[in-house]
């Protein structure tokens, strides 16, 4: 007598992940992006978004959308990889950077900064504001990386929102601004654009944190408010990658939830400011 086999379907919820799981699979492999190691509840969370927006009931139908219409890929793509960001974010690291970080800089002939995961572009530009208020920008080579196409051209055409103008002049002033705001950029007809010497020494290239590697040696590597939605074993990844890409006493700095602990680095470095996570390399 054959074996009995137990045919009872997964529950919902094991179905589901397992419906993402593939979906995450199909898009790596057809696509290049890899999302399988990202946060699964924040990934869980994007995904329905999407469904709902496409008035598809499961996963597994958003799936056969995405494999075969490369417009709907894209839009789930902008899900993704959502930019939250502004210009001057958390002032108060900014100041410190400035007060602390700076100094340091100086002394080097050359500066090579990368902003892993840039987003739309603003705190690279604030980094270049920041630089040229020191007397560092001629000086300076900055990297601008992302995963998204869409947001890496946003970036590039350097323009500010309007509607946050306010809120982007108070943090450069809460950052130690030693100028008048408008002084970096241009407003013409509802549209407000940073001036052209501010993205002269910044390069805007995609890369993914996942499957691309080290592309030069780094005085500074800024990566914040991206790991959150890695998992343990991607955090890993990209700290290793970060460590094989920084100079001998270069500096990274993370979002305020993310951290040095508890990776394979974390005795690599040593605090320079850990209220505001900036850390330097030191073997």
């Amino acid at each position: 007598m054959a074996a009995s086999m137990n045919t009872q379907l997964p529950l919902d919820g094991e179905l589901e992940k397992i419906e993402i799981n593939l979906l995450l699979e199909g898009i790596y492999r057809r696509y290049g992006y890899d999302f399988r190691n990202y946060s699964y509840a924040s990934i869980r969370r994007r995904i329905w978004h999407r469904l709902r927006l496409e008035g598809l009931e499961n996963v597994s139908s958003l799936q056969a959308k995405v494999m075969h219409h490369s417009e709907v890929f894209h839009r789930l793509l902008g899900d993704l990889v959502i930019p939250v960001t502004e210009m001057f974010r958390d002032p108060d690291m900014f100041l410190a950077f400035r007060r602390d970080i700076i100094p340091l800089l100086r002394e080097l002939p050359f500066i090579r900064i990368w902003h892993a995961g840039c987003s739309t572009g603003e705190e690279v530009y604030s980094m270049a504001i920041l630089l040229n208020e020191e007397g560092l920008l001629h000086k300076s080579r900055i990297y601008a990386t992302d995963i998204s196409e869409s947001a890496l051209q946003r970036a590039k055409d350097g323009i500010i929102p309007i509607d946050r103008m306010k809120k982007y002049t108070k943090n450069y002033q809460l950052a130690g601004g030693q100028q008048s705001f408008s002084d970096y950029y241009i407003s013409d007809h509802g549209t407000v654009m940073v001036k052209p010497f501010l993205r002269q020494p910044i390069v805007f290239a995609r890369h993914n944190l996942v499957t691309d590697s080290s592309f030069n040696e780094f005085h500074v590597i800024m990566c914040r408010n991206v790991m959150i939605y890695f998992n343990s074993q991607l955090r890993d990844q990209a700290h290793k990658l970060f460590y094989e890409s920084l100079a001998q006493e270069g500096f990274l700095t993370l979002g305020g939830k993310e951290s040095i602990s508890f990776t394979p680095m974390a005795g690599r470095y040593e605090a320079c400011n850990d209220k505001y996570r900036i850390f330097r390399k030191i073997r």
